[in-house]
């Protein structure tokens, strides 16, 4: 499903370059939830931007759903992450002007969905995250809460296989992060991989696998409550 081979990812900074990430190697299999941990800087988001096709390695090779994403042309690689990605983030992104349905309906939109079709989604969706009535509600009228669930709400909205999320519960208060954390567990069991970064111990310990990053490498990985050094 996912794959890195020997990924390494260099930034220039003033007369040399800084290592976001290097030389790493890992396989995450259809259905697996991982967890990325690790201190700031260490490389967790460049991981999690790479794995999703929106950031391109110096070195290494990158596969999704088994196609090597960097070898293909922009416009390739877009598709391929509509049809098989979902992206959630700290700062939900939501467009502030917008009604939490017409937020869901982006995508569909996007996707060539009629207006219909798109109303009808979304308020399902909406639903399914405990926000049926608060369709015509905008992100300003929301809790942080209620927010980051419309930002999920939209996530879903193409039915991605993959889901990576960057801090899911980074602005939330733990009984939401809990929440939060419920569905990403919920979504698993469907059969959808997840790859979750985290600075959380308790939502990270929730995924089967559990990797540590520092300075741009994995050190451990951890599964099952078995701890496996790998540098």
């Amino acid at each position: 499903m996912l794959k890195m081979e020997n990924v390494s990812k260099s930034y220039p900074h003033r007369r040399g370059s800084v290592m976001g990430l290097n030389d790493v190697t890992i396989e995450i299999a259809k259905g697996d939830y991982v967890s990325v941990v690790g201190p700031s800087g260490s490389g967790k988001s460049t991981l999690l931007l790479m794995l999703g096709g929106m950031l391109s390695p110096t070195s290494g090779r990158i596969f999704i759903d088994g196609q090597s994403a960097y070898d293909l042309s922009s416009d390739k690689r877009a598709r391929l992450r509509k049809h098989n990605v979902g992206f959630v983030f700290q700062t939900f992104n939501l467009i502030p002007y917008l009604s939490a349905m017409e937020n869901v309906q982006i995508p569909l939109f996007l996707n060539g969905n009629n207006d219909a079709e798109q109303e009808e989604k979304a308020a399902a969706l909406l639903k399914r995250v405990g926000l049926g009535d608060r369709l015509d509600h905008k992100p300003s009228e929301l809790s942080v809460g209620q927010q980051q669930r419309v930002a999920l709400a939209r996530m879903l909205a193409n039915d991605p296989a993959i889901i990576l999320a960057d801090e899911p519960t980074g602005n939330l208060d733990p009984e939401t992060s809990e929440q939060m954390i419920g569905f990403f567990e919920e979504f698993n069991r469907e059969g959808r991989t997840i790859v979750m970064v985290t600075h959380d111990p308790q939502a990270a310990q929730t995924a089967e696998r559990v990797l540590r990053i520092v300075d741009g490498q994995i050190v451990n990985e951890q599964r099952s409550e078995v701890t496996v050094h790998v540098a």
